[in-house]
Parts: structure tokens; C-alpha cells; sequence
């Protein structure tokens, strides 16, 4: 009957009428909100891109004109690029410890931080919050603080002659790197791994699996997202480290690539190159760009992670 009566009622609707039903306006406020969302976004896209962009722009100008302001260089040249890779920058070797130390300290951190993480998530003890924001706090200390007992440490000097000599070693930028990576893996893999049901590791178990098994082959799989984010995170922030390389890796063939840049020198020793460093920074940044941009969906399934529904 009330459908009937529906029909019959619009019936007598003129056409605009139909259509303002069919595809209500927004109020004015929201429209505005709207509005304001995209100016932000554009504001923040513009941020992000305008600096990378003049670093490329840079990068292909003619190395005599490394301070030019023109938004398009003309003519365009790879000279720079080609003087990344001089015998005298010694760059390649660069890029190679980079991969040394980002990839080691994302690997220790993504094993550690598993089964750190897994462990908060799953097992019931006294102090656990405690433990997790004792975890925390490690990441919460300056790194110029702990640079001079580091440095004091690694070098065997006295009260310390008991440590192995560490400087111009992977070891003395991976390790603490670690207390800086391994918080924030915690944290995240921590939010990810209770999210996931405990009934299926129990219905694994039923099935025959070990605890460790049903781990590997159930939990770990489900948790790709998480620990694939916490991967790319840890990675950009070694891939990116400078002080720690820059005071224990003193030995060039032992430089990280942050480190081998802001050492760069022009043709007389005394003038800076421009395009050289630009272009040595376009280098180093493609890579992590185009990761980013390939696993995108991967990065926001781990980031909302335990988030609210």
C-alpha cells in the first residue's frame, strides 16, 4: 500500500523535482569542506614535489650553471651524472654500503621485531604494557647524545679497552641503528599481529601443526602487509642515516652514500658542485620514490592496521 502510494505521489513530481531526489545538494559547509580538503592536498603534493623537481632540474644542467635559476634547463646535460660516478667521488662504492647497512639493519630489525612483537601480541605476563613502553622509550633519546659514549665505546679507549675496535666497521652504524628501528617495528607489528584472530592459529594446531608452524605458514603470511610496511620504513630511515656514518665511518671506501655526497668536491677542491650533489641526491632518492609508488597498497593495508573500522 505505501508503495503504491509512492509511486502515485511521484508521479505528480515535476522533472526537477525527480532530480533534486535523485542527487541532493551538499549544505554550503560541506562544500567548503570539500573544497579546503583538495587545496590541503594540492598544498602538500606541491610541498613534496616541488624540491625533488628542482633537484632533477639541477641535475641536468651544464655543470658551469649548478646556481641557474631557469625552471627548464636549456641546454640540457648528464654531465653531472656522469661526474657522480668519477674515479675521484668513488660513488659507486658509496651506493654499495648504503645497500650494506640500510639492507642488514632491515633485516636484524624485521627479525627481532616479529618475534619482539609477536610475543606483546599473543603471550599474558605481568608488566607486558610496561615492557612495550620501555621499548618506546629507546627511540625517545637524541642521537647527539649517544654519539660521544658510542664513539667512546667503538674506539676501545679507556674504560672500554675490553670492546673490539669498530670504527670504519658496517657493525658500528648497523647496531645502533638498531635501537632506532626496532621500537618503531614493535609497535606497528605489535598492533597488526592482535588484529589477527588466535582462533586460526588454534585451528592450525588442531590440524597437526607445531606453534612455530602454524606461525610460518598461517600468521606470518597474514601479517605481509605489516611487516612489509615496518620493511620500507626502517629501510628509508637507514637508507637516509648521516650522523651515525658520518662519525664512525671515517674511511672513504667504507662511506656511506649520505656521507660520500656532502663530501662531493668541484674541479678546483674549493667550489662547490651543484649539479654534481643534485644529481648524486636524484640518485639516491629514484629508488626509494619508485618503491614506494610500486607498493603503495601494501604501505596503507600496514599503516591502518589496527586502526578503527
Amino acid at each position: 500500500m505505501s508503495t503504491t502510494t509512492a509511486e502515485v505521489h511521484e508521479e505528480h513530481l515535476s522533472k526537477e523535482e525527480l532530480e533534486a531526489l535523485a542527487h541532493p545538494k551538499r549544505p554550503l559547509k560541506a562544500r567548503i569542506g570539500v573544497v579546503l580538503s583538495y587545496v590541503g592536498m594540492a598544498a602538500i603534493v606541491l610541498y613534496c614535489i616541488i624540491p625533488f623537481y628542482w633537484m632533477v632540474v639541477s641535475s641536468l644542467r651544464l655543470p658551469t650553471e649548478g646556481q641557474s635559476t631557469e625552471l627548464i634547463p636549456s641546454p640540457m646535460s648528464i654531465a653531472n651524472y656522469q661526474g657522480v660516478f668519477s674515479a675521484q667521488n668513488n660513488f659507486g662504492r658509496s651506493l654499495l654500503n648504503s645497500v650494506i647497512v640500510a639492507g642488514t639493519t632491515t633485516i636484524l630489525t624485521l627479525l627481532f621485531g616479529i618475534i619482539g612483537a609477536y610475543a606483546l601480541a599473543r603471550l599474558r605476563f605481568r608488566g607486558k604494557v610496561a615492557v612495550l613502553w620501555l621499548i618506546m622509550a629507546c627511540s625517545m633519546f637524541p642521537l647527539v647524545v649517544l654519539l660521544p659514549p658510542l664513539l667512546k665505546l667503538f674506539s676501545s679507549t679507556e674504560p672500554f679497552t675490553w670492546f673490539p675496535y669498530w670504527i670504519n666497521t658496517y657493525q658500528s652504524v648497523i647496531i645502533p641503528g638498531l635501537s632506532f628501528g626496532l621500537p618503531l617495528a614493535v609497535w606497528n607489528l605489535t598492533a597488526f599481529f592482535k588484529q589477527l584472530p588466535v582462533e586460526l592459529e588454534q585451528a592450525a594446531m588442531v590440524d597437526g601443526c607445531t606453534p612455530g608452524v602454524a606461525f610460518r605458514k598461517v600468521i606470518l603470511p597474514l601479517a605481509a602487509p605489516g611487516v612489509f610496511t615496518t620493511a620500507i620504513i626502517v629501510f628509508i630511515g637507514a637508507w637516509n642515516e648521516f650522523l651515525l656514518a658520518l662519525t664512525f665511518l671515517q674511511d672513504a671506501s667504507r662511506q656511506t652514500a649520505t656521507v660520500a655526497i656532502s663530501k662531493f668536491t668541484g674541479t678546483t677542491g674549493f667550489d662547490t658542485p651543484y649539479g654534481t650533489i643534485m644529481a648524486a641526491g636524484v640518485l639516491v632518492t629514484v629508488p626509494l620514490l619508485v618503491a614506494v609508488l610500486i607498493f603503495q597498497r601494501r604501505i596503507v593495508a600496514g599503516l591502518t592496521a589496527g586502526g578503527v573500522k
